[in-house]
């Protein structure tokens, strides 16, 4: 048995030096180049002719013979300067696919003897060669997939704009300049000047970090790779790191480019800890891949987080990621904006700046959602106009979900009128405006602005104690429901002392929180003992009508 095999492999090695030889005489020694390479080709020499076979434009200068992905070619201006001519790629490779053919057959008819020699040993040995066969199998399928990857890895032709972006005037004039490169490179490599090779987009989720990433590619009018950090993620070892240099070879043929990598955190987290060899081998590969571009390929990779701090410090270094771009939730004027941008294509009665000063805290992701909500919301009632009431019906739910409803007894009706009436009666008192006052929801307002005193911040807390400080006047007793407002009002004392300074001591201690949090509710509680009988207007106003409008608030206060 041994003899055979030895005679097998023998005439495999020959087959196989057979393929080689005639590949490698058949085959042009062709150089692969990018379209900025051909440009600065045949800028002092144009050739002959130039052939177009498959996905490449193959032409000669000199001794020397070149390619190019025709799809990073305009084709139709090169055809001007140079005349091209169409040709199957299948008669160049004829011949080896004929040898290749040939060595296909010589190599099933010598599995077949191999199998039929197999088969005697195994009836003494059944199933000996079972795992074998299995594993062999798996690996085929596996060079079979690493064959095609390349091939597979298409760009994504964005046709979104700035235009169709809003509320992000600081990030556009981030990215000017990276657009101006991509349409006109070389402009800025006549002047030496390098661009940055990554731009890191840091934000919370729903703020457009892959609308704006869309939006350069759209502006600049070249391929844009998308991939998401998790799809490099893989169970088998090497196939994150191949996936990472396949995309990187793709894009640099298309070039120039763009390459997007969407929560980019899921590859690039800090090595170490929790050891995983297979992630720490793919963050390497990107490491890798950054670090070793030239300006000249005019790539471009852009990656999105909301978690810049678990990222691996070798990813956010000078040389990779060197820009990087806060995109903060939408101010006032900035949601004016969105909402313009996403009721172009509808009919809406409302106030703009009214409904934008409602929805403080939401991103452009919330604002689409809400505006497709309140659409939905009209054509339930039967209108084919959008109006400000169907946006105050769903901005709760767009918010914060849809809740179960309870059933309350008296007693509890009474105790959520009060705790809601005090919060109503100390917003108006401070004069912190809200749309209305339920049994449920306070619908506060803060202020959108940049900067707020120590008294403002102070209001806040108050209004935020002030049911706890009612009930424990009224019932001489706490409740559970308190909860949500209490941890409010604990987020707001602690910035106050530990980060603005504004406790009894600059740097702030655990003390300070407690004390700035019981003078707050005490003042409330003096407050409602001297005005108990607004206090009891209110909850019996809010009791019968289970809803009060600020106004209405402020007319029970005056009456």
């Amino acid at each position: 048995m041994q003899k055979f095999k030895a005679l097998y492999i023998g005439i495999l090695a020959i087959i196989l030096a057979v393929i080689l030889f005639s590949a490698m005489v058949l085959k042009q020694d062709t150089q692969l180049i990018s379209a900025t390479k051909l440009q600065s080709l045949i800028k002092e020499n144009l050739p002959e002719i130039a052939t177009i076979k498959g996905e490449y434009l193959y032409f000669t200068l000199g001794k020397q013979h070149y390619k190019v992905a025709k799809e990073s070619v305009d084709l139709q201006a090169f055809g001007q300067k140079v005349p091209l001519e169409i040709k199957e790629e299948w008669s160049l490779w004829r011949n080896t696919i004929e040898v290749i053919v040939i060595f296909g057959v010589v190599f099933i008819i010598l599995l077949f003897v191999l199998a039929f020699k197999q088969s005697k040993v195994a009836q003494n040995k059944p199933k000996l060669k079972e795992d074998s066969v299995s594993n062999t199998s798996n690996v085929a399928k596996s060079l079979a997939s690493d064959a095609f990857a390349l091939h597979h890895i298409k760009p994504i032709t964005s046709n979104v704009t700035f235009a169709d972006v809003a509320g992000i005037n600081e990030a556009k004039n981030e990215l000017e300049e990276i657009i101006d490169y991509l349409k006109f490179p070389k402009k800025y490599q006549e002047f030496g000047v390098k661009l940055p090779k990554g731009v890191l987009l840091v934000g919370a989720p729903g703020v457009g970090k892959t609308l704006i990433a869309k939006a350069l590619a759209g502006e600049a009018n070249v391929p844009f790779f998308y991939q998401s950090g998790a799809s490099f993620v893989q169970i088998y070892v090497g196939m994150g790191a191949k996936r990472v240099h396949d995309l990187f070879t793709r894009a640099k043929l298309s070039a120039p480019s763009i390459i997007f990598i969407d929560e980019i955190d899921a590859v690039g987290k800090a090595r170490g800890g929790m050891r995983n060899d297979e992630r720490e081998a793919t963050l390497n590969q990107l490491l890798t891949e950054m670090d070793g571009f030239e300006d000249s390929f005019g790539v471009i990779v852009i990656g999105a987080t909301n978690n810049m701090e678990s990222l691996d410090e070798a990813l956010l270094r000078s040389g990779r990621f060197d820009r990087r771009i806060f995109v903060e939730l939408p101010n006032l004027e900035e949601r004016i904006k969105i909402l313009k941008v996403h009721t172009r294509d509808k009919r809406c009665d409302f106030d703009y700046e009214e409904v934008s000063k409602l929805c403080v805290g939401f991103s452009g992701a919330a604002l689409a959602s809400l505006i497709n909500e309140a659409a939905l919301c009209a054509i339930k009632r039967g209108s084919e106009v959008i109006t400000k009431e169907d946006i105050l019906n769903v901005r709760d739910k767009v918010m914060l979900g849809v809740r179960k409803k309870l059933s309350f007894s008296d007693k509890e009706r009474e105790i959520l009128a009060y705790y809601q009436a005090a919060k109503a009666f100390s917003a108006y008192a401070l004069e912190i405006p809200f749309e209305k006052a339920t049994l449920m929801s306070d619908g506060l307002k803060y202020a959108d602005k940049e900067f707020l005193s120590q008294n403002e911040m102070e209001s806040q807390i108050k209004i935020h104690l002030s049911g706890i400080a009612a009930l424990e006047l009224l019932f001489e007793e706490r409740y559970s429901h308190a909860k949500v407002d209490l941890d409010k009002a604990k987020v707001i004392a602690r910035k106050m002392a530990e980060s603005y300074g504004m406790g009894e001591y600059l740097l702030g201690r655990e003390e300070d929180v407690l004390k700035i949090l019981e003078n707050c509710k005490n003042e409330r509680y003096g407050f409602f003992k001297n005005y108990r009988s607004i206090l009891d207007s209110i909850k019996s106003a809010l009791l019968t009508n289970e809803k009060l409008e600020f106004a209405e608030v402020g007319k029970i206060i005056n009456a």
